[in-house]
């Protein structure tokens, strides 16, 4: 006899890409993790650490250091105050994070806000935690549908999940965006629980915009991101959350027990990266800006309909007019037949629009980008 909960979703369709992708030796646009290596310098850090036997736990909601780094970045960037021994937790990826403030705050039966193209774990991060997730489909042009949104509260609102940059759509919230979802937060009595963690990959000149840092919403707000897009480290799964006192008392209860802490050694680590000069995040934007475009550019040449994305490293196409085949099937077609892999559409939505849609990542070298867009020239149709 199984748990009902599992009955609600699968195992991750982006994974099972890239094990399909290893399977016929073809290009992995699927899954989100770079090619190349991470920064010396942050090699070099993970390195010291366990040589100087940091190999033990840690304190369980994170190395003083880290935390006290984490705070400090936060003010900075994300223009939130997070007092790192009450409000700041570290967590095994930002993954982990999102699941322990769902366990935190959700009670059965509660509904949660889920905008839609949505990453794929929000489905079951509802259902493990006992939610019912209620979808609100973002217009053709990635802008909220603010009547939908509007509908969608109710009593029986406890959280709204945000994902901005957005995965799989790239679409960045403005600051008015946040706005009308903080008067929903703050008018339904409900907690946004926002995950941040491309905020660094933003392009033509977009700014990141916290919505923890609103007035309204600093005590109402879960702000989740971590290390492993930023720094190139998907491997590492530390991330953090910055929460107010009382609702960071209840994550770190959940995180305890369900993890007892991140890796050690990688904490320390983490702390040089916080250290990073703002050139590293210029420098980081430049590369995947030009990444962006070369991928933007094969896949229309392959007959692909996509808009650039606004933030982080995905596309999210149309696939091609004249192909019969739903997303599912495209997607093993193209890595058995064209060598490429990519995420079906319908992992990021609960409606039928998925069907029709495919997702690449160009977090790769340009090495491999110029071999996926060679193969691409080869899809018949």
């Amino acid at each position: 006899m199984l748990s009902r909960r599992v009955d609600h979703f699968v195992e991750s369709v982006i994974r099972d890409m890239t094990r399909l992708s290893l399977k016929h030796d073809a290009i992995n646009l699927a899954q989100g993790f770079p090619d190349f290596p991470a920064p010396d310098e942050l090699k070099r850090a993970a390195a010291s650490p366990i040589l100087e036997d940091y190999n033990q736990y840690s304190i369980t909601w994170g190395a003083k250091d880290l935390r006290e780094e984490v705070s400090r970045k936060a003010f900075e960037y994300n223009h939130i105050e997070a007092d790192p021994e009450t409000e700041v937790t570290v967590t095994c990826g930002s993954t982990e994070a999102m699941m322990a403030s769902m366990l935190a705050i959700i009670n059965e039966g509660d509904e949660v806000v889920v905008f839609e193209p949505f990453y794929e774990n929000y489905g079951p991060d509802a259902a493990v935690s006992g939610a019912i997730p209620r979808f609100v489909p973002l217009n053709d042009d990635s802008s909220i549908n603010e009547e939908a949104l509007v509908s969608a509260f109710n009593k029986k609102t406890r959280a709204l999940i945000l994902n901005t940059p957005n995965n799989p759509a790239g679409k960045v919230f403005t600051k008015d965006e946040l706005k009308l979802i903080a008067d929903l937060c703050v008018e339904h009595d409900v907690i946004a629980v926002t995950d941040e963690i491309y905020e660094y990959i933003l392009y033509d000149k977009r700014k990141h915009v916290s919505i923890g840092s609103l007035d309204e919403m600093k005590d109402r707000t879960i702000t989740i991101s971590g290390f492993s897009k930023t720094y190139s480290v998907t491997g590492w799964r530390i991330g953090y959350v910055l929460a107010g006192r009382t609702l960071t008392s209840a994550i770190r209860k959940v995180h305890d027990f369900l993890t007892v802490g991140a890796p050690a050694p990688l904490q320390h680590a983490c702390v040089r990266a916080l250290g990073f000069p703002d050139s590293y995040y210029g420098e980081l934007v430049k590369m995947y800006d030009g990444k962006r475009k070369y991928l933007y550019n094969a896949l229309i040449k392959a007959g692909f309909k996509c808009r650039l994305p606004e933030g982080a490293y995905y596309i999210l196409a149309d696939i091609p007019e004249g192909v019969e085949m739903d997303d599912m099937a495209f997607a093993r077609y193209m890595v058995r037949e064209v060598g490429v892999a990519a995420v079906p559409g319908s992992s990021f939505y609960r409606s039928g629009v998925g069907k029709h849609k495919l997702r690449f990542t160009f977090s790769k070298k340009d090495e491999t980008l110029q071999e996926a867009a060679r193969r691409l020239e080869g899809l018949s149709i």
